[in-house]
């Protein structure tokens, strides 16, 4: 097994011990979703991708989302923490250390972009999070945080990217008419 494949193993490996349903498959879809933006995305944001939020699947020492005011202050402390788990497993698997460098950097800045690859990787996994999350985001947190959450993740979009969110479709009525309202609000100013 190469490098970058014992690398991966491991990241999946830690989180599919995520208690989040979802964290899996985010992971996997985020790398796909990336590979679709820029088929020739290089290892280090290949792995960036797939690593993006292992933070939360690391229980008792993940970043809370209740131990913060401030939701931005929350994702970049997540981010940060995200980089610092990836690191180890990388240096372990005997990943070359810029690519280790370049990953973790893009890790911790996943959730704002700044160049152009960590802005493909925050399209990638915010197009994820409404491709596989939504649905049981909502489920767990219910309409009104479920909302928030999402109008958040669809204004960090680029508009290229906005546009593939509008292509998903739902088939609960409920997802459709929260997805109305995060697209377009003073159109479809939907409340449960």
């Amino acid at each position: 097994m190469d490098k970058i494949d014992c690398a991966k193993q491991k990241i999946r490996a830690v989180i599919a011990g995520s208690r989040v349903p979802e964290d899996p498959g985010h992971a996997d879809n985020t790398l796909e979703w990336l590979l679709r933006l820029e088929p020739k995305a290089d290892e280090a944001l290949q792995l960036a991708a797939l690593a993006h939020d292992i933070d939360r699947a690391v229980e008792e020492i993940k970043v809370k989302r209740a131990d913060f005011d401030d939701y931005d202050v929350f994702k970049a402390a997540h981010a940060r923490h995200s980089a610092q788990l990836l690191r180890p497993i990388l240096t372990t698997c005997g990943v070359a250390g810029d690519i280790v460098d370049k990953a973790c950097r893009l890790v911790e800045i996943h959730e704002v972009g700044g160049d152009p690859e960590a802005d493909l990787l925050k399209d990638a996994d915010a197009i994820s999070y409404f491709d596989v999350n939504l649905p049981l985001y909502y489920q767990r947190e219910g309409w009104g945080e479920t909302q928030r959450r999402s109008r958040w993740g669809y204004r960090r979009l680029s508009p290229r990217a906005q546009e593939i969110v509008k292509g998903i479709k739902y088939e609960d009525e409920d997802l459709i008419s929260l997805m109305k309202a995060v697209i377009d609000p003073e159109k479809n100013n939907f409340s449960h």
